[in-house]
């Protein structure tokens, strides 16, 4: 039996980077634990602090290796539970370029290999002699450092970037590169990727915490829903794809945007992370057939409060409506917003403007008449606002709808928005937002576990 070590490592998702890891060590013996991590790429960003941090985003997948390697020595390896989901979740790369890969672990063993020579590149190991970027793909040549050390073509970037061929002298490999690249080589490395700096940030920034505490918070008070405040919308969309299994999330080539597609490949959801709050953060798209164009399309700004897109959310999950309506009619219009008028908002028409307005003249439904006659072109028909209206400038939260968007959708918002009601904190501008460099490596702020990747079935 392996003797115990008086360390403990407590692992846990980065406070700032989507992917990353970090390792908290405690102990009289940590210095065995920062060793062992040390060997596997983990790097020390503070005292009895290491931070994992790859390009190829698998930091949970390696964090789990690098618990089990701990525990075999003795060591007491703690996981947190939001790393934990991220350990147990899996990605699926939307159209690989690789076509061969076809399974999860093929697809790592790939982005292994090009984490490997970002490492060599990193470390010193391998030396970048001249690099060529033909507007589509990176290309470099370099040569392995040391005794016996061969040459190397390499193709492409971050998690993709792989030898494409191996040459015996530097000189044999330049003169084949210079044959292949001669108008777009350029000396030395290419520019680092996003994606590298990205790593390099989180390695050598720890992350940030509140310069001071904070005071307790006011009790949040009962509002109308379409003053309630903003909520997570990362972690709203979590919760509705991990309840809501015919939901795929697929992963693009930024971290910057999320997709869900319904099983039927009929339904889109886009979400877009950490948009100003008057920008589009949401894309709802409804097509006929997978590869037919837009039924209809709605969107919703970053600051809509968090219960008004639950409904939206659980309204898509409830059925899909992405049938053809007819026209846009009178009927339609009366239905999409009678919930409205029975809660008695004020109804006026401005020429081509249609407008439903709470009492208070806080929210309002506008319908554009005009655009409607274009069923064609999925542009603004319908905009839900608070605050004020799109003619009387820029609202806190918007919705946007095009002229297919189903009524009882439609209708299901209307009713949100008339009877529902959400909280608010009173004094959100009172709150501090100071902040400073970690210098006590245990206040780790809660982050969500990046949300471009989806558990598994």
């Amino acid at each position: 039996m392996t003797p115990p070590i008086d360390a403990h490592v407590r692992l846990d998702t980065h406070p700032t980077h989507p992917s990353a890891v970090t390792a908290v060590l405690t102990g009289t013996q940590t210095r065995v634990a920062a060793m062992a991590l040390e060997a596997a790429d983990w790097n020390v960003a503070a005292t009895n602090v290491l931070v994992l941090a790859r390009i190829d985003h698998e930091e949970p997948y390696w964090a789990a290796d690098a618990a089990k390697h701990l525990i075999a020595k003795g060591i007491t390896a703690e996981i947190t539970p939001r790393l934990q989901r991220a350990m147990d979740e899996e990605w699926i790369w939307a159209n690989h370029p690789m076509s061969w890969c076809w399974t999860r672990s093929e697809i790592r063993e790939v982005s292994q290999q090009a984490q490997k020579i970002h490492d060599d590149i990193r470390h010193g190991r391998l030396l970048i002699h001249a690099h060529a970027h033909d507007g589509y793909v990176t290309s470099a040549v370099g040569t392995y450092v040391g005794p016996g050390g061969e040459s190397v073509h390499l193709l492409d970037e971050d998690h993709l970037r792989r030898v494409i061929a191996t040459f015996d002298s530097p000189g044999q490999a330049l003169m084949a590169f210079e044959s292949a690249h001669a108008a777009a080589m350029r000396l030395g490395p290419a520019p680092l990727t996003d994606t590298e700096r990205a790593a390099i940030e989180a390695r050598s920034v720890f992350g940030v915490t509140t310069a001071k505490s904070e005071p307790s918070r006011p009790e949040p008070e009962t509002v109308p829903v379409y003053l309630a405040d903003t909520g997570d919308h990362d972690a709203l969309l979590d919760t509705f794809l991990n309840t809501h299994g015919e939901f795929e999330r697929w992963r693009t080539w930024s971290d910057a945007t999320t997709h869900a597609i319904h099983e039927s490949q009929t339904l889109r959801i886009e979400r877009i992370h950490e948009t100003p709050a008057h920008e589009t953060a949401w894309t709802v798209a409804a097509y006929e057939t997978p590869v037919s164009d837009r039924v209809w399309v709605l969107t919703a700004t970053s600051a809509t409060p968090a219960p008004v897109l639950n409904r939206l959310l659980e309204h898509l999950a409830d059925g899909l409506d992405t049938a053809i309506s007819p026209r846009v009619s009178e009927k339609m219009v009366t239905a999409a917003t009678q919930p409205l008028s029975d809660a008695g908002w004020n109804h006026t028409v401005d020429g081509r403007w249609i407008r439903w307005t709470s009492p208070a003249g806080d929210a309002g439904v506008q319908f554009d008449a005009f655009s409607a006659q274009h069923p064609s072109q999925n542009i603004a028909t319908w905009t839900i606002w608070a605050d004020r209206s799109p003619d009387q400038g820029r609202p806190a939260w918007a919705i946007t709808a095009s002229p297919h968007t189903p009524a009882p959708l439609l209708a299901d918002l209307s009713h949100t928005l008339a009877h529902e009601t959400g909280t608010r904190q009173t004094h959100p501008a009172d709150r501090e937002h100071r902040t400073n460099l970690i210098t006590n490596p245990t206040a780790i702020p809660t982050v969500p576990a990046d949300p471009t990747i989806r558990r598994s079935r």
